[in-house]
Order: structure tokens, then C-alpha cells, then sequence
């Protein structure tokens, strides 16, 4: 049974600080996790993988790519679906029957297709960037939405995909979204000097020997993978929030770059928690069934707006 069952909001964060404890000194395993600290540990690692990529994203201005990226990968997930459909059993026929490897290799040659288009719409046609941006994305993710109705309506991969479902939520998802958050930050902290030198002087950054298109390929292929490893919790729509929102919030109360990754990581994971928290809080006390990852997305909206009210940000420079 679960043990957050009849527990309201103060009751769930005191419950849930205590199991960890107890996981975290072996008295229970992974595989005894609840599913409310199944749903919180991955959007707080999601919301870990996004800041770090999202920091860089937003000051870098390519959040509308983000954006992009976001949509357009469920191209990629439909259409490795439909590949592999045929060799699926008539009663396996789910979304994540499929391997989340084929999902990954899917997601990120989307997101190269993406970055790809992009780049020719403004280089050969003359497009501005926010336009072709526009256009790429919005006609792959309109191929993608046509490709879920017409060929898997009787499927959990179009709602999962574009909504999420941290109800559906396993331990697995949690050691998955570990794995993409960890090599998150291993490229991050390996490459941190270049991504930072492009983000703030391409034209610099080129001149020491440092290809700025190379680095800002590099991110759009760490946002497709930590794209894919959110969408069963919050989908490719809302993981913008986690992308963007935490990212923007940071960078009002500082301008020192490791400064605003962190403050970015707390945001996104104290919202998490609090989400699934309030979550469990609306159902146990007035009988209300809310969507977590919709929750979270308002959370973070939310506290973006309420910094707006705070004092100037801290000096320093980033």
C-alpha cells in the first residue's frame, strides 16, 4: 500500500524526507519507492538535467529552438513506433514497449533534423532565425501529431508523449533520467570554459580555436536526449517549463553563471517536490484529481513571476 495514501501537503514532504533517509542508509531499495517518490525524484532529476542545459539555452537566446526541439521529437518517436510496430505483439502494443535506446537514437537525429533545417531556412533563403524556427517546427510537429492520430490512436504514445504520465512513472524512469542527468553534467563540467566562452563571445571564442557552431550543436543534442528522458513525466510540451523557467528565475537573483545553474537545479526540484506534494494534498483533502506535470509548470510560472517582485539581482558578473 502506498504510505502517502490520506496524507496531506506537510505530512508528504515530512514523509517522504524520512524514507529518503531511509534509502539512503539501505533500510529500503529502489524497488520499494512509492509512487509519489518515484514522481518526485524523476522531475527533480529532470529538473536537474533542464537546468543545466536550460541555463545555457536561455542565455545563449535559443530557447525558440528549445522550443522547437521539444515539438519536434515527437516526430522521431512516432516514427520509431511505426518501424518497430511490426514486430510488436498485438498485446504489447504500448508506447514504451519500444527501447528507450531506439527512442534516444530517434530524438536526437530528429533534433540534428531540426537544428539542420533550421541553419539552411536562415543561411540559404535568408530567413530570419525566430521565422524558420517557426516554420521547421511547426510542420514537423504538425507530420508528428498526424503520424500519432491516423497510426497509433489506440496507443498511450500520443498522450504520453505530448502530455506526460507520472502516474505511469517506474523505477527505471528514475535510473534513465540519472543517466541522462549525469552525462548532462560530465559535458557541462568538461567543456564548461568553451560553452561558456561561445555563449558570451562567439566571435572570441572562434578566434581562440573554439567552433561556436560545434558547441551549440552539441547542446541541441543534450536538450534532445534530456527531452526524451522527461516526456513520460511531463511530455515534449511542458518540459519547456523545466528547460526555460528555472533558468529565467535564477538569472534575476544573479549574474554569476554557476551561480544561476544552481539556483536554477533548487528551483526546478523544490517545485517538483512541492507539485507532487500539493498534488497528493488536492486529492486527499477535497477529492481532486490534478495533473502533476501541469501543476509543476504552474509552480514554476509562479515563482518566476513572484521574482519579479524580489530586489534587484546580486552583483557579479556572470
Amino acid at each position: 500500500m502506498n504510505p502517502y495514501f490520506g496524507k496531506n501537503f506537510w505530512q508528504v514532504l515530512v514523509l517522504f524526507f524520512q524514507r529518503m533517509g531511509e534509502l539512503i542508509t539501505g533500510r529500503i531499495g529502489l524497488p520499494e519507492l512509492a509512487s509519489d517518490e518515484v514522481q518526485i525524484l524523476v522531475l527533480m532529476l529532470v529538473a536537474c538535467a533542464s537546468a543545466l542545459i536550460g541555463t545555457f539555452l536561455v542565455l545563449k537566446k535559443m530557447t525558440m529552438l528549445a522550443n522547437s526541439l521539444s515539438h519536434t521529437i515527437l516526430l522521431g518517436i512516432v516514427v520509431a513506433y511505426l518501424i518497430l510496430s511490426p514486430f510488436i505483439s498485438s498485446t504489447e502494443v504500448h508506447g514504451h514497449v519500444i527501447s528507450i535506446k531506439v527512442m534516444l537514437i530517434a530524438a536526437l537525429s530528429t533534433g540534428v533534423i531540426t537544428t539542420l533545417l533550421t541553419q539552411l531556412l536562415t543561411t540559404l533563403l535568408k530567413l530570419q532565425e525566430d521565422a524558420s524556427t517557426g516554420l521547421v517546427f511547426t510542420t514537423l510537429f504538425a507530420l508528428g501529431v498526424v503520424l500519432v492520430t491516423v497510426f497509433t490512436r489506440n496507443t498511450h504514445i500520443g498522450i504520453e508523449a505530448i502530455m506526460g504520465n507520472v502516474d505511469a512513472l517506474h523505477v527505471h524512469d528514475i535510473v534513465l533520467i540519472f543517466w541522462i542527468a549525469l552525462i548532462d553534467f560530465i559535458v557541462i563540467a568538461l567543456f564548461f570554459k568553451e560553452f561558456k566562452l561561445t555563449t558570451f563571445d562567439a566571435p572570441f571564442a572562434d578566434a581562440q580555436g573554439f567552433s561556436s557552431p560545434f558547441f551549440s550543436y552539441l547542446l541541441m543534442v543534450l536538450t534532445s536526449a534530456t527531452v526524451i528522458g522527461a516526456f513520460r513525466a511531463v511530455g515534449v510540451l511542458l518540459v519547456l517549463a523545466f528547460l526555460v523557467g528555472p533558468a529565467l528565475t535564477a538569472r534575476l537573483f544573479s549574474n554569476r553563471l554557476k551561480t544561476v545553474i544552481l539556483l536554477a537545479i533548487a528551483i526546478g526540484a523544490g517545485a517538483s517536490l512541492v507539485s507532487v506534494a500539493l498534488a497528493r494534498h488536492l486529492l486527499t483533502i477535497y477529492h481532486l484529481p490534478v495533473s502533476t506535470s501541469g501543476l509543476v509548470t504552474t509552480i514554476l510560472g509562479v515563482i518566476y513571476f513572484l521574482g519579479l517582485l524580489t530586489p534587484r539581482r546580486i552583483p557579479g558578473k556572470l
